[in-house]
């Protein structure tokens, strides 16, 4: 299974996209990247409410002298599931404290998928958000 790109090659691939079902493609693929979520991880207290789809987000805090958060997610839904990496992309390496005083919300208008995200994808990816920046506050 692959690894995730970093933000800005995210960034590069998106732009590299000429047109929405071309991006949809991409974020397709990104979710097949994410590896498979274990059964411990796949609890009631990681499913993300607010979610049309099942979404499961699990968070760590790494052991190193950094104390970054390790991601683990998965959805029932495969685009979906393409918006959770985009999302641990965005969040990948940071504190607890730099995800809460990071909003990813920019990154998706600049990535063009706001606008092409229908209302209730919309509401999951803000409630995906608001999920991981409570656990981040827990954490800190």
């Amino acid at each position: 299974m692959a690894t995730l790109p970093d933000k800005q090659k995210l960034i590069r691939n998106f732009s590299r996209c000429h047109n929405w079902e071309e991006k949809y493609l991409y974020v397709i693929e990104l979710g097949a990247m994410l590896p498979p979520l274990s059964d411990t991880e796949r609890q009631p207290e990681n499913l993300i409410s607010g979610c049309q789809s099942q979404v499961w987000i699990s968070m760590t805090l790494t052991l190193t002298e950094q104390g970054t958060i390790h991601f683990a997610g998965d959805s029932d839904a495969t685009i979906v599931k393409g918006l959770v990496a985009v999302v641990f992309i965005l969040y990948q390496g940071l504190t607890p404290q730099q995800i809460i005083d990071l909003d990813v919300r920019p990154y998706f208008a600049d990535l063009a998928l706001s606008q092409h995200l229908t209302p209730s994808r919309s509401q999951g990816l803000e409630a995906m958000i608001r999920a991981i920046r409570n656990k981040a506050s827990l954490l800190v």
